[in-house]
């Protein structure tokens, strides 16, 4: 039968059975470095970035728990809410509603007013309107399109005396507004033009009141980019809102409306609905994304996602961290630290955008961590399942686990390393094989030899022994291998549970002969030697193949032992024959008697060898 525990070298790659904290750097890393590449090639065809959009919101909202955010006090809602509908009718309106407003507001004289409304067909009360809009100066229209893309163009009239503004909401896939175009080609955003609007007024003012000139905040430059990332602050509800029919019959303080930048727009329920991270059931009006356009821009404060360098490198440096970290780890502490790892990332996270609007990336590096601790987990599990399904012919599964367990100790740099130990060798043999297997034929043979070695390899396996190899119908074992046993008492255990797995075999092949018996088979007689000394285990044989064994003078006397069972029969009831050696390690708690002498080579005094009795009694009897 092949010695499959000497396969063990040419089953498993190098790197898979070397000693984790001796493997190549590159081998460490290998998880983590793939992990990295599929991440962000995936992230690249954009697979996270739903998830990534998902963290955005809770960013935001973990974001206002531990640093809440207040709105720019420059910018006010004048909401068409439910209640002006109530009061003035159902909409649209008359424009004359919108020329009675900006009157009532010009008493206050607000920086900017804008309109997220459209003024896109005619009607009797233009030129009024546009008569009020030209006083006042600082007015802003909304411009859209419509389903096919065409511009919706405010009417000329209006056009003429007022500014233009788009009012696209780019909402991504779940409804939700996260960004906003402050220009489509030469067309500025509402929100991007009152801003302009607001930058210009100040600019070109050349009388104004010290007094008041301080008290006005110092207005930062436009963005660059034709896109940003709306910094949601908080609820709506906390934005500085009146409803149009109370401005509009002079029931709000003018004086609320001073320098401000005003927003004019629906927010009844079914009109121009807006999802945000933090309103989303029920929706919000269309008109609060312009009032966070302006906030973002005149604090500076839109989200800045990290650039794509920044990115790559601080995934790839988290996935090779997380593969290096992993690879020295129990399962359980495995567990603590890609949690550990995922906290610290979201909390680095969370600082990142709380004080300096950037948005890093959430779902792909922490994707990372868990696919490189996926992959970790998932080359050890095929590891150990083939050292597992080698080691189980071999050894009992309780050794099996074991030897995983502590592999590190018994493999290096892709080898079994050679280990001097002191080990206790069996031996046995079937007395007069060669006479039955002419009796048989050879298919017989094979299964009766096969049940007979099936048995007495359970029985090795149930004492903690391992099958080093069969020989024919022999089998040689050795107790005290692959882990080296340096004290007395480990290496008088080993002894011990040699003794006790031969006499349990001599016990299951008198019931395995009863079997043959029934069978018309023929009976089985063996005969066992054992032996405790020193030998070398370690791999044996060429790169070709490699066989896990044990060399020394200890397996020779073990062998001689065996051989001279065929002419020591009397006081011999279990065919077992130990030296002194392995008497002094058994004595007690198993009775002995002396039977023979044995010259070694390179030894003066000859060894003795007995023949094992049995079990003491309590009281020592031994003769």
């Amino acid at each position: 039968m092949p010695n499959r525990l000497g396969q063990l070298r040419s089953l498993l790659p190098a790197f898979l059975q070397s000693r984790p904290g001796q493997r190549p750097y590159l081998q460490l890393l290998f998880p983590g470095a793939i992990a990295t590449v599929i991440m962000l090639g995936t992230s690249y065809l954009g697979v996270w970035q739903p998830l990534e959009l998902l963290s955005y919101n809770q960013l935001l909202r973990a974001r206002n728990v531990v640093r809440p955010q207040s709105w720019d006090e420059r910018v006010v809602v004048i909401a068409i809410d439910e209640r002006s509908l109530k009061e003035y009718g159902r909409y649209p309106w008359s424009r004359d509603r919108y020329s009675k407003l900006l009157q009532v507001l010009d008493a206050s004289q607000p920086a900017v007013v804008g309109f997220d409304i459209l003024f896109t067909e005619t009607s009797a009360q233009d030129a009024a309107f546009a008569e009020t809009m030209q006083f006042s100066g600082n007015v802003v229209l909304a411009i859209a399109a419509d389903r096919q893309g065409q511009a919706l163009d405010v009417v000329p009239e209006l056009a003429q005396v007022s500014a233009q503004g788009h009012v696209y909401n780019a909402e991504d896939a779940d409804g939700i507004s996260r960004r906003q175009w402050l220009s489509l080609g030469p067309v500025p955003s509402l929100g991007g033009q009152m801003f302009q609007l607001y930058r210009q007024n100040l600019q070109h003012t050349t009388t104004i009141d010290p007094k008041v000139q301080s008290t006005l905040a110092p207005v930062p430059p436009a963005p660059t980019a034709a896109m940003i990332w709306l910094n949601w602050l908080g609820a709506i509800a906390t934005v500085p809102t009146y409803s149009f029919v109370d401005v509009a019959e002079g029931r709000v303080d003018p004086q609320f409306f001073q320098n401000k930048l005003v927003l004019v727009g629906l927010t009844a329920t079914g009109f121009d609905p807006l999802q945000t991270p933090f309103d989303q059931l029920p929706p919000v009006g269309g008109v609060y994304l312009h009032a966070t356009v302006l906030d973002n821009l005149l604090q500076q404060r839109w989200l800045r996602p990290t650039p794509w360098w920044a990115n790559w490198l601080s995934v790839l440096a988290l996935g090779l961290l997380t593969s290096w970290a992993l690879t020295h780890q129990t399962l359980n502490q495995r567990l603590v630290t890609i949690a550990g790892l995922v906290v610290v990332w979201w909390l680095g996270a969370l600082c990142l955008l709380s004080f300096t609007y950037r948005w890093p990336l959430i779902a792909v590096p922490i994707g990372t961590v868990l696919l490189t601790a996926t992959g970790i987990q998932l080359r050890e599990q095929h590891e150990k399942q083939q050292l597992m399904e080698l080691f189980a012919q071999h050894v009992a599964p309780e050794t099996a686990q074991l030897l995983w367990r502590r592999k590190a100790e018994i493999f290096q740099n892709g080898a079994l390393q050679p280990q001097e130990l002191v080990a206790t060798i069996l031996f046995m043999d079937i007395r007069g094989f060669t006479s039955i297997s002419e009796k048989l034929a050879p298919n017989e043979l094979l299964v009766w030899v096969n049940r007979y070695l099936a048995s007495m390899t359970e029985c090795i396996m149930e004492h903690g022994g391992v099958i080093d190899k069969y020989i024919g119908d022999a089998i040689m074992a050795v107790f005290g291998v692959p882990f080296v046993h340096t004290t007395p008492e480990a290496i008088r255990q080993d002894a011990i549970q040699a003794i006790a797995a031969s006499l349990a075999m001599y016990d299951r092949l008198q019931a395995l002969n009863a079997e043959f018996a029934a069978e018309a088979k023929p009976l089985i007689t063996f005969g066992i030697g054992v032996h405790t000394g020193l030998v070398v285990a370690g791999s044996v044989g060429g790169s070709g193949r490699l066989s896990y064994s044990v060399l020394g003078d200890a397996v020779n006397v073990a062998a001689r032992l065996e051989a001279m069972n065929k002419n020591i029969t009397t006081h011999n009831p279990y065919n077992l024959l130990i030296t002194d050696e392995t008497r002094a390690y058994i004595h007690p708690p198993y009775q002995t008697k002396p039977v023979s002498t044995l010259q070694l080579r390179g030894r003066v005094q000859p060894t003795g060898v007995y023949a094992v009795i049995g079990k003491m009694p309590d009281i020592d009897s031994d003769t």
